[in-house]
């Protein structure tokens, strides 16, 4: 069985929870913290040096970390992964888009917003929302005379752009000004289901800070 070291408030992880529950495939969690001294162990930084999650444990004990890694992973040979070469291609171009647009941005806003961090990150956030609005922009536009991302299909784009992207009001974005991405995020919900539970950061000790 495949071990997932998971963050439970971390949407990265969370994404990686949705594909495993999607396509039915048995996991064990190992809970690790994101915060340096609060739980990550030597045998974790092992088996990501980095010591960021989620990390994916395989059967024959070979690890592989990085979230839109993992997805791909799990889903080549599935119909969350396209077979054809310019497919496969476009789910790597959101791939990238996602984690250079999304998560340092959206993510962060969102971290630094419920957790308390926001004033002390406070000269980076008019560009940080600027870039959210830019990237947002770009989705609407994408999603105009789209279904899903790539194809008429779910597949692991959707579901790591929908990962934070769908939270992007937990910092005051109102996403019903973009109607085209707001319809693809109902088509998303829609395609994973509900059993899919986030968590909130004060699970966590560690997390939240007052200035």
């Amino acid at each position: 069985m495949v071990r997932l070291y998971d963050y439970l408030p971390s949407q990265n992880a969370w994404k990686i929870r949705v594909l495993l529950r999607l396509l039915g495939i048995p996991y064990e969690t190992r809970e690790v913290s994101i915060f340096e001294g609060a739980g990550r162990t030597d045998a974790f930084l092992k088996l990501n040096p980095s010591g960021a999650v989620p990390a994916l444990e395989l059967e024959d004990g070979r690890a592989l970390s990085e979230s839109n890694a993992i997805l791909q992973f799990l889903a080549d040979g599935t119909d969350f992964l396209p077979s054809d070469r310019f497919g496969r291609a476009k789910v790597a171009q959101w791939l990238s888009f996602e984690q250079y647009y999304i998560e340092p941005v959206i993510g962060s806003l969102r971290f630094w917003t419920l957790t308390g961090r926001l004033r002390r990150n406070a000269a980076m956030v008019p560009d940080k929302q600027e870039s959210a609005a830019k990237a947002l922009r770009a989705l609407d536009r994408s999603l105009t005379d789209a279904t899903f991302l790539v194809g008429d299909c779910l597949s692991i784009a959707d579901i790591s752009i929908y990962a934070y992207t769908h939270l992007a009001g937990d910092v005051g974005i109102d996403l019903a000004t973009y109607p085209a991405l707001a319809a693809w995020l109902s088509r998303v919900a829609a395609g994973i289901g509900p059993n899919h539970p986030m968590h909130p950061y004060t699970i966590d000790p560690h997390a939240i800070v007052r200035d």
